[in-house]
């Protein structure tokens, strides 16, 4: 039977969800790995008819144009579990593949999510299209790799997250998706940055979100998604600017769709949701797409393909949405380039007209030509004058010489 209902039992967990207040009580505020999505919503739901609009603004057809949309290319979604009752995940989800890390002392099961977050974030890569709903995932062709870590009471932590990465690469994922983040500083022989570099050198494309804390206006490292190699996604809104809530800071990759965003959830249907945990996916789909079209290429190649090829507001990097929001189609299909680049540059920015061929000219001048100038006209008045008052006199004089006719009668 397919759950009733979201496992958030309080509004504390979900506040935990979304970033907004610390771990619940029994858990390792310095190890957990937070869900960065709210968790919001019961299930099964009714399907949603319309086409959400980060979809309305992706031209499909011409995104998927020279692809299988992602057939063959495998996605790790590192989550609460991802439920393949879900028509649009049924045929996507390779249970045999999954593993739980959550239950002890017996077989667990990757496909019961209880929160239905994972759902989500697998869906956003891979929901196959279905009849009654205008949402589908970027790369509907995807396989989707079910690793149940985490849950509501952030049961995950950065330890068994790393031991999830290591297993998802040995099962042959090519693409992985960590929608969680800690904010305790993580050295770089830590557990789980040593699995991040092997999973990378491994030609794995590590996608994190950058995390909910941002309401603070505090630029901070969280982590996996600070860690170097890995792709951290902002979350953005219908305005193509940073969400309020999404985590500012120089790790910052690209930003993607996080606010009022659609998809699956357990037993069928869909619903609505916000936060970083679902711009993640949004990205790794497309990476997904890119993996399939391009499958020599490298981790760092297809990340400065996203990177390079985003929406910018200015012409480099910034704190709030990394290189922009992504374009996926420019991404994909612009992506047939010889060479290309391992890391993503600013843009050249306008360039200069070059100048006219014209003589230089001035539209001033110094004191000196000022004072020469002033001097020419006082002579020339003086010579004026002159010469009025010397014609004036031989008019006067000739006057005076002029006989007089006699009028008398």
């Amino acid at each position: 039977m397919p759950p009733t209902k979201a496992a958030l039992p309080t509004a504390v967990a979900m506040l935990a969800l979304l970033g907004l207040c610390p771990p619940l009580p029994g858990s390792a505020p310095d190890t957990d790995q937070r869900l960065d999505g709210s968790g919001e919503c019961t299930f099964p739901a009714r399907q949603i008819k319309d086409t959400p609009w980060p979809l309305q603004r992706v031209m499909l057809d011409q995104l998927w144009q020279g692809t299988d949309k992602g057939k063959g290319v495998r996605v790790a979604v590192i989550d609460t579990g991802v439920d393949d009752k879900n028509p649009q995940l049924a045929d996507a989800v390779d249970k045999a593949a999954g593993r739980d890390y959550l239950t002890k002392g017996k077989a667990g099961d990757p496909t019961n999510d209880e929160v239905g977050h994972g759902t989500k974030v697998a869906g956003i890569i891979a929901a196959r299209p279905h009849k009654g709903t205008g949402f589908v995932g970027l790369a509907p062709n995807a396989t989707i790799i079910p690793i149940r870590q985490n849950d509501a009471d952030n049961s995950g932590d950065s330890d068994t997250m790393a031991q999830a990465i290591t297993y998802a690469v040995s099962r042959g994922a090519q693409v992985v998706n960590i929608s969680q983040d800690t904010t305790k500083p993580l050295s770089a022989t830590s557990a789980l940055a040593e699995s991040i570099r092997k999973a990378i050198s491994a030609n794995v494309v590590v996608v994190a979100s950058a995390g909910n804390d941002g309401l603070d206006g505090e630029v901070k490292n969280t982590y996996p998604a600070a860690f170097p190699g890995v792709l951290a996604v902002a979350a953005s809104d219908r305005n193509n600017e940073r969400a309020p809530f999404s985590q500012a800071g120089s790790f910052v990759g690209v930003a993607a769709p996080g606010v009022d965003i659609v998809s699956t959830v357990p037993g069928g249907g869909q619903c609505t949701d916000s936060g970083t945990s679902f711009s993640a996916p949004f990205v790794a789909g497309v990476a997904a797409l890119l993996k399939e079209k391009h499958p020599d290429w490298t981790t760092a190649q297809i990340v400065t393909q996203i990177e390079q090829t985003a929406e910018r507001p200015i012409n480099g990097h910034d704190n709030f949405i990394g290189w922009g929001v992504i374009d996926p189609v420019r991404a994909v299909q612009e992506s047939d380039i010889a060479d290309p680049a391992s890391t993503p540059t600013p843009d050249p920015g306008p360039t200069k007209a070059a100048a006219p061929d014209v003589p230089p000219f001035s539209l001033a001048e110094t004191p000196q030509e000022r004072s020469r100038r002033y001097a020419v006209y006082t002579l020339g008045a003086a010579a004026l004058l002159v010469s009025v008052v010397a014609g004036t006199a031989i008019v006067i004089r000739d006057l005076r010489r002029r006989p007089r006719k006699d009028l008398s009668a």
